[in-house]
């Protein structure tokens, strides 16, 4: 089947959080309390993904992947959110698959044409927030050639404030 990656349009707020809330369940079933994925709603997703989509501007955006014919993972990147990055430093924002579709190498593509996205918007670096505990999307970074550049918080509300780690690359 063919795989297909673009820029997300508002049109797509329902899918990508059709795939925002059972990512959240499949990839965080084991690094964080049940009640902090409990109560996600696809409704409450899609009003904000509209909201997030309308309001990228020249230096930030969306992808999805598409497979057939329907939204099977997606990535967000935009500026830096973090008080010490250095100007022209983007941050991937979100970078989610359906379960069914991992280990397949299409989040491996989505990424890598994130990264060349960020490029293309003028960024020099990039960073992005990871939990401490989530091995596998910190072997993923880790193979794509991310580092932790050894700055830990805890300021995520989505992740129920656990600890979280930046990854860092040059663009």
């Amino acid at each position: 089947m063919s795989v297909t990656i673009r820029v997300a349009t508002p049109e797509d707020a329902r899918e990508i959080a059709e795939v925002h809330v059972p990512s959240w369940h499949w990839a965080y079933r084991d690094d964080l309390p049940a009640s902090a994925l409990e109560g996600r709603t696809i409704e409450d997703r899609e009003r904000d993904w509209n909201g997030w989509i309308a309001s990228f501007g020249i230096d930030g955006e969306a992808l999805v992947v598409v497979e057939g014919g329907r939204v099977v993972g997606f990535c967000s990147y935009g500026p830096s959110r973090d008080d010490d990055a250095p100007e022209r430093t983007g941050e991937v924002l979100t970078i989610y698959l359906l379960e069914e579709v991992a280990g397949r190498g299409i989040g491996r593509d989505l990424f890598v044409r994130a990264n060349e996205r960020l490029r293309d918007l003028g960024y020099r670096r990039a960073t992005l927030w990871v939990l401490e505990t989530n091995e596998r999307s910190r072997r993923f970074y880790e193979k794509a050639g991310w580092t932790w550049d050894g700055t830990t918080s805890a300021h995520q509300f989505d992740c129920a404030n656990l600890p979280i780690v930046r990854y860092a690359t040059d663009l």
